[in-house]
């Protein structure tokens, strides 16, 4: 393995979204990842479609770069085998309950004990702290309560959530920060420490433009669909045949605009000159710009509008995005093999290293793939190992069962 983390080893017990997510970031930064999962079962993303030769695309997305062992926590065994791990290990991750990883002997002072130089990383839905932090907690969830579902959409239209786990995989980012940051002071102090985040963190933080305005006029924002509070015109025009996405957040690229569509007179016009007129008279604008539009497609005014500098940008199905030149150009896709896909490809992390390259460089694991393997580099002995699967205590590889 390659990268910057190459060296250091993680232990995951996390399931669903978020953790996962946060494991996989380590992993393609070149981190050893010994995920840890439920028998039968397994993480729960295995389970969630659509499926892919059998496999949970969630699953797919955000498991690859890991060793999978089955491990039943429920028995002694089996935690003896999660702390013989962790002996050996730089960082533990979970993303369960409030003091459910303490109820089941995995909690920070315990593994902090049998190993003092551990980085322990916690996301949960809520936080350590406050009222909250019992609930259980999804990434809608956790939208609505930070606000985000409240200020998503257009105005008038039916409630909708962010449709990508923005607070899972925000929350994920933010962990592996924490993570990397602990790394950093353990290598100068050999010290590890405790790393906590939320799912209501992160929407909370991602908010805070919204709070602050609030804050400063008493005004509840409100919801601009595609568009912007601060900024116009910005957000979405109907061409002939499909919407464009123009950003306009200051004078000089709206002379530009006024300039492709002919209409530089606006650039004088009272309602227009500045910035807080235009949000002012944002609707008339915005009229007065799609009758224009009409005129041509969205590909003709994206590409007359790239020339001129102004950001737009025809809106994209995701099959385009899939098959889009930048995407390849970029390098976002990175092919794998998989044991029962062809053509098997994933999304790369959206940041590239010169020196240290970040890479995908193992599929995603079978259900209890490693288990043999984690457990004989532990140095169990062959019978010991025999007995743990007589007993139920480790699986082999499996299909896992549906949730």
């Amino acid at each position: 393995m390659t990268g910057p983390l190459s060296g250091i080893r993680v232990v995951d017990v996390t399931t669903n979204i978020s953790g996962p997510s946060l494991t996989m970031i380590l992993g393609d930064l070149g981190a050893e990842i010994i995920k840890i999962e439920r028998p039968d079962i397994g993480d729960d993303s295995r389970g969630m479609g659509p499926f892919w030769e059998g496999d949970g695309v969630y699953f797919l997305h955000i498991n690859r770069n890991k060793q999978s062992i089955v491990v039943d926590l429920k028995k002694e065994s089996g935690r003896n085998i999660v702390y013989d791990l962790v002996k050996t290990a730089d960082v533990f991750v979970e993303n369960f309950r409030f003091k459910k990883a303490e109820q089941m002997g995995l909690g920070y002072e315990k593994l902090k004990r049998i190993n003092p130089s551990l980085v322990y990383c916690s996301l949960s839905a809520y936080g350590q702290e406050g009222p909250l932090r019992d609930r259980p907690g999804y990434d809608a969830i956790a939208q609505a309560d930070s606000g985000i579902i409240g200020i998503n959409g257009a105005e008038g239209a039916e409630i909708a959530r962010v449709p990508v786990s923005v607070l899972d995989q925000g929350s994920a980012m933010w962990g592996a920060i924490g993570v990397i940051s602990a790394l950093f002071h353990k290598q100068k102090t050999g010290e590890g420490q405790l790393v906590t985040t939320s799912l209501y963190e992160t929407g909370v933080f991602w908010v805070g433009y919204h709070m602050l305005s609030w804050l400063a006029t008493g005004e509840e924002p409100k919801k601009n669909g595609a568009g912007h509070t601060a900024f116009a015109p910005y957000g979405s025009f109907q061409a002939s045949d499909a919407p464009v996405i123009i950003g306009i957040s200051n004078n000089s690229l709206f002379k530009r605009l006024c300039k492709v569509l002919g209409k530089e007179e606006w650039t004088e016009d009272p309602r227009y000159q500045n910035n807080p007129e235009r949000v002012e008279n944002r609707e008339t604008l915005r009229v007065a710009i799609e009758n224009i539009l009409q005129a041509k497609t969205a590909d003709e005014w994206v590409e007359l509008l790239a020339v001129a500098g102004v950001p737009s940008s025809k809106v994209k199905k995701i099959s385009e995005v899939v098959q889009d030149e930048q995407a390849e150009a970029i390098r976002m896709w990175t092919g794998i093999n998989h044991s029962n896909i062809e053509n098997f490809k994933l999304p790369r992390l959206p940041f590239e290293l010169s020196t240290s390259p970040v890479s995908i460089h193992h599929a995603p694991p079978k259900l209890g793939e490693n288990s043999k393997e984690i457990l004989e580099k532990l140095g169990y002995t062959e019978d010991e190992v025999e007995q743990f699967l007589k007993d139920g205590t480790i699986q082999m590889v499996k299909e896992a069962k549906p949730i």
